[in-house]
């Protein structure tokens, strides 16, 4: 019999990493303020809102009543799991579904916003996913980004970049710690972006995820 050829949906599968993420990301966002910045990236939304790469649910219970709809695509099957069980919990109706963010299983023009937190680090391909994303919001919709970036320090930078050939893809599930989003949500044509830097956590020595930007910009 011939193997079973994956599906998009099925395509990433990290389960050491995803059990260590769903047992302690909520102590790690705690300690390190992200969310007070998840909370900041909802704020205002209302309408129906695809969230890309959802992971365990951290969002859920964040964003505000005007929300409509909330579609959570997360490819990972234990996170989207443990999405489920928040997205019964959460305050606005909240679908999780299976789904890679190169290849969204969605209706194009379909969503007044989207949701990308600690996410375009680890996708294969985040000019496909930008892509995507552009293609389901409708016109004027806008997209509102939570991610770590490159640093803007010469040594930090080459730091990220050995880590990125070498072991950080493998440990945290393809996260990449050196990618310029801020460049690619510009080069994916998206317009009047706006953003402010960010250091998490704010004191301390800065380890290769410190460099964080949060904003927004809009599909013309």
């Amino acid at each position: 019999m011939a193997p079973r050829r994956r599906s998009a949906t099925d395509a990433v599968h990290h389960p050491v990493f995803a059990r260590y993420y769903a047992r302690f990301a909520p102590a790690v966002d705690e300690r390190a303020g992200i969310g007070a910045h998840r909370a900041e990236l909802l704020a205002g939304l209302s309408g129906r809102v695809v969230e890309v790469g959802a992971g365990s649910g951290l969002n859920f219970g964040r964003y505000p009543a005007a929300v409509r709809e909330v579609v959570a695509v997360e490819p990972e099957p234990l996170l989207r799991r443990v999405a489920r069980d928040a997205a019964a919990r959460a305050t606005v109706p909240v679908r999780v579904v299976p789904g890679v963010a190169e290849e969204l299983p969605l209706d194009g023009e379909a969503f007044d916003a989207a949701v990308v937190s600690l996410v375009l680090c680890s996708v294969r391909d985040p000019d496909r996913a930008l892509a995507e994303i552009r293609r389901v919001l409708r016109p004027g919709g806008r997209l509102c980004f939570y991610e770590h970036v490159r640093a803007d320090g010469t040594t930090m930078a080459l730091v990220q970049r050995s880590l990125d050939r070498t072991v950080w893809p493998r440990l945290f599930g393809g996260c990449h710690t050196a990618r310029d989003t801020v460049a690619a949500i510009g080069a994916a044509g998206f317009t009047e972006l706006s953003l402010r830097r960010l250091r998490v956590p704010e004191k301390g020595a800065p380890t290769p995820v410190s460099a964080h930007v949060l904003g927004g910009a809009r599909r013309p």
